[in-house]
């Protein structure tokens, strides 16, 4: 079973902090971002294919593309690849939000 983690706001206590991560926010950021694209179907092949509607900022490492995923105000990501630790530290300090599992 693969570790998923979330990027979130919801574990700060500053009143000053913005809540939730918009996806305006993350399509911003990640427009910035050469290694990372947008796309609201996320499609995966194996011995049978799945396409998952949602809000997807895919990540090309190699030739493999890690998806993290906007949801309620949160990114989701899975850690199955270990690539993606610094990659989702990186974008969690740049949004300001913090890490947990979940």
């Amino acid at each position: 079973m693969s570790q998923r983690y979330r990027i979130t706001r919801s574990f700060q206590q500053n009143e000053q902090a913005v809540p939730s991560i918009s996806l305006e926010e993350c399509k911003e950021y990640f427009a910035t971002q050469p290694d990372f694209t947008y796309t609201s179907v996320f499609t995966v092949t194996g011995a049978t294919s799945m396409s998952i509607e949602g809000d997807f900022f895919l990540w090309s490492y190699g030739e493999i593309k890690i998806p993290f995923r906007h949801y309620q105000g949160d990114l989701y990501v899975s850690g199955t690849n270990e690539a993606v630790i610094p990659k989702m530290l990186e974008v969690a300090s740049e949004l300001g939000a913090d890490v947990g599992e979940g």
